[in-house]
C-alpha cells in the first residue's frame, strides 16, 4: 500500500493532487503547528495577467496552537464572499468558469469556521471533482506517538501503523527523508516531481504552478486527468 502525508494546503497546486491521485491512502494533518502565511492559509491565482494572492483571513491566536485548533475571523463568510468576487472578476471569461464556479462557492461558503475542517472540506470536494478515489484519513487518529516522535521517525511511524510498504513526498523532502532509513523499516520511499505543465491562459504569458482553480477555470477535466498523470517518480 502506497501512502503520502501532507499538510491541508489551501487550494494548493496541481502537484497537491497528482500525489494524492498516486496513493491508496492520503494522510492530512491536523495536529500539526500552524505556520502563518504558508500554504495553509494561502495559494496564488492568475488577476490581471500576473500572479497575486488570495488568503483565508484567520483569528489572532497563540502562535504554538495545532492547525486543528486554529480557526477563520467572525466575519469569514463576508471575507470569502468577497474573495469569490475578486475569483469571479478574474476568471469569469475563462472557458470553464460556469462549470467550475459552482464548486467554489461550496467550498468558499462552508458554514464551518475550523481551519482544518474548512480546508479539509475544500480538498474533499476537489478530489471528488477530479474523480481522485484515494482515501483521506486525518493524522490525530492514527494511533501513534505524535507529541515525541519527529521527521523521518514520525513518517515511518505512520507507515507502520497503516500497514504501508510504500510512502511518497513531494520532491521538496530530498533534504528532510533518505531512501536508506526507510529500506531498514522495509518501506520504499520516493519523492514525486511534477513535470512542466503549460496551458492556455487568456493567451498571456504562461504564470507557472497556481493554484488548482487555475487549472481548473483553463482545462476540461479529461484535460485535468491527463495533468495529473504528468510528474516523475525518483
Amino acid at each position: 500500500m502506497k501512502i503520502a502525508i501532507m499538510q491541508p494546503y489551501f487550494m494548493p497546486y496541481i502537484g497537491y493532487f497528482q500525489l494524492m491521485n498516486i496513493v491508496d491512502k492520503f494522510i492530512v494533518y491536523d495536529n500539526l503547528q500552524f505556520v502563518k502565511n504558508g500554504w495553509i492559509q494561502r495559494n496564488r491565482i492568475l488577476v490581471n495577467g500576473k500572479d497575486d494572492f488570495i488568503s483565508l483571513m484567520i483569528q489572532k491566536d497563540n502562535f504554538n496552537l495545532n492547525i486543528i485548533n486554529r480557526f477563520l475571523v467572525e466575519d469569514f463568510l463576508s471575507q470569502n464572499k468577497r474573495m469569490l468576487r475578486r475569483i469571479e472578476g478574474s476568471y469569469s471569461k475563462a472557458p470553464f468558469f460556469k462549470e467550475v464556479f459552482p464548486y467554489l462557492e461550496v467550498i468558499f461558503l462552508c458554514p464551518n469556521k475550523n481551519l482544518f475542517e474548512f480546508i479539509y472540506n475544500s480538498l474533499l470536494v476537489i478530489k471528488n471533482l477530479l474523480n481522485i478515489k484515494v482515501e483521506f484519513v486525518v493524522s490525530s487518529t492514527i494511533d501513534i506517538d505524535h507529541n515525541n516522535l519527529k521527521s523521518q521517525d514520525k513518517v515511518v511511524a505512520i507507515c507502520q501503523k497503516l500497514e504501508a510498504s510504500q510512502y511518497i513526498n513531494p520532491i521538496g523532502g530530498t533534504s528532510l527523508y533518505t531512501k536508506d532509513f526507510f529500506e531498514k523499516h522495509s518501506i520504499k520511499l520516493n519523492f514525486i516531481k511534477s513535470n512542466e505543465l503549460i496551458y492556455n491562459q487568456f493567451g498571456d504569458e504562461f504564470t507557472p504552478w497556481l493554484s488548482i482553480i487555475d487549472v481548473l477555470m483553463f482545462n476540461s477535466k479529461e484535460k485535468i486527468q491527463e495533468f495529473l498523470q504528468e510528474y516523475k517518480l525518483i
